[in-house]
């Protein structure tokens, strides 16, 4: 059986297709299902989040695995394959570990160096796991992309070469300003209370706001935010239920919105209401004279510097979409997807907005540290170690399989030995099998050594097909070797 991943994300896809493509979770299980389901998979794992879709599986025929993942990635996500098929990409064996470590590491996300991607994966896993879908390999292989994550960001300073996707977007509507002073004092309404509207919460009661308001649709999770925000020391934060949201967008300054809905929460002609414009006049005489307006809808904004005062600073610029007229009167970060807030909305005079699509297309020209590069060294690094354990791993039921048979010989012989010498005693029976088991070990040790570090060597997967062969073992046995490594309960725990 072989990895193999076919996915699309930020780096291959534009964001219309990437939005139209997003699972829900109910989705996600769906397409895990039908791929065991399907004949060239034993194992599946899905890693979904709002700039990739990657499905990760162990086939058996790399052709047929790619056709079966690729319908089934267009099935469930509802584009059509033709449309689809551009932006898939594919990786294979080793090329496929490599993606998920750099997934891991943060070196193909969207802000190079965010975090929260560790998350993702580590969800990823626990869907599989408990769907049963995951199995030795994408267990192996899940739990140790989220090691080389962790290592990467304790041994490197790649952290300093990005934020999270909630930094950069609030930079982003802060115009250059530092988010601190930018935010302080300010009214900000939280729609979503998962890992990313949390995260943004954080960030605001740090960053000086004086009020948070969340909104969610579960009632619960969004109280317990709240409780959070006033153990963290906001000076007033409190929770209100969805339907209140157009009323609260009266008085926020930042709205900032990361739900799973798959449709808008906010339209534009809502935020036009909260703004007291009509959207319809509003979009009309918000059209500059054709002189002041550049050829793309986008303008650019500079970002703000990045990094600590004893670093070099880079002045960067990205497009977002700005207030249509004068300044804005609110800032509206949208991180969802599918997007929670209608595009139209930056049309409205006196909205500024940054979405998934600007933040794509202003990381896209972000400079790389030069952390970066040991990353990459720690990637490549665990890559082949990864494969190398995978590769001895294949061959340790067939040698453990081989001891067993040797084993059993030699209780064999003890036996028929006890039957021909009944007169032996307990010392001399003991010192006799004592011998026999050496004299086994000792012609064993070398040869199987020897087998398992030539099959950690690439091309060394024949090693065991060669022993089984040799030592006419049996199919079975090796098998349930390897059901016994797979249930104990111990494996897998760092």
């Amino acid at each position: 059986m072989s990895l193999l991943v076919v996915g699309l994300s930020h780096r291959s896809a534009p964001v219309s297709v990437l939005e139209r493509a997003s699972l829900a979770v109910e989705a996600q299980t769906k397409l895990l299902q039908d791929t065991l389901a399907a004949e060239p998979a034993t194992e599946a794992a899905v890693l979904a989040t709002c700039n990739r879709i990657e499905l990760y599986a162990d086939v058996d025929k790399f052709h047929a695995g790619v056709a079966e993942l690729s319908t089934l990635l267009a099935q469930h996500s509802g584009v059509g394959l033709d449309e689809l098929t551009p932006y898939l990409y594919v990786h294979y064996e080793d090329r496929a570990v490599h993606h998920l470590f750099s997934v891991a590491c943060g070196l193909d996300s969207m802000v190079v160096g965010e975090g929260q991607i560790l998350g993702q994966i580590k969800d990823a896993l626990a869907l599989g796991q408990e769907l049963h879908t995951a199995g030795r390999l994408l267990n192996d292989l899940f739990q140790q992309a989220l090691r080389v994550g962790k290592r990467a960001h304790s041994e490197t300073g790649i952290d300093r070469a990005g934020q999270s996707l909630v930094t950069f977007g609030l930079e982003q509507l802060a115009e250059g300003a530092e988010i601190t002073g930018w935010a302080a004092g300010k009214c900000a309404l939280v729609i979503g209370a998962g890992s990313m509207s949390s995260l943004a919460a954080a960030t605001l009661a740090r960053a000086g706001v004086e009020e948070i308001v969340v909104a969610n649709r579960t009632r619960a999770r969004a109280d317990r935010l709240v409780e959070i925000l006033g153990q963290a020391g906001v000076p007033t934060a409190r929770a209100v239920e969805m339907g209140r949201v157009a009323g609260e967008l009266t008085r926020a300054d930042i709205v900032v919105s990361c739900t799973g809905a798959t449709g808008l929460v906010l339209t534009a002609e809502a935020v036009a209401e909260a703004l007291g414009v009509d959207f319809d006049s509003a979009a009309h005489a918000s059209q500059a004279p054709a002189s002041a307006v550049p050829d793309e809808l986008d303008q650019h904004a500079a970002w703000v510097e990045n990094g600590s005062a004893a670093q070099d600073r880079t002045v960067r610029r990205a497009p977002v979409r700005p207030a249509a007229v004068g300044p804005a009167r609110i800032h509206l970060l949208d991180l969802a997807m599918p997007r929670d807030i209608d595009g139209a909305a930056h049309r409205v005079a006196g909205v500024r907005l940054v979405d998934i699509e600007s933040l794509a297309e202003a990381s896209a020209d972000a400079p790389m540290a030069a952390d970066v590069d040991q990353v990459r060294t720690i990637v490549a690094d665990e890559v082949a170690a990864f494969g190398a354990a995978q590769r001895a791993a294949h061959i340790t039921p067939t040698v453990v399989a081989l001891r067993t048979m040797a084993a059993d010989v030699v209780a064999g012989e003890i036996a028929r030995l006890d039957g021909r010498l009944p007169d032996l005693d307990e010392k001399q029976r003991a010192e006799i099998t004592q011998t026999v088991r050496r004299v086994v070990d000792k012609l064993l040790h070398a040869p199987t050594v020897r087998v398992k570090q030539l099959a950690s060597e690439p091309g060394g997967a024949g090693y065991a097909d060669a022993l089984r062969e040799l030592f006419d073992l049996d199919p079975q046995t090796v098998a349930a070797v390897s059901r016994a490594d797979l249930n104990d309960p111990n494996r897998g725990r760092s």
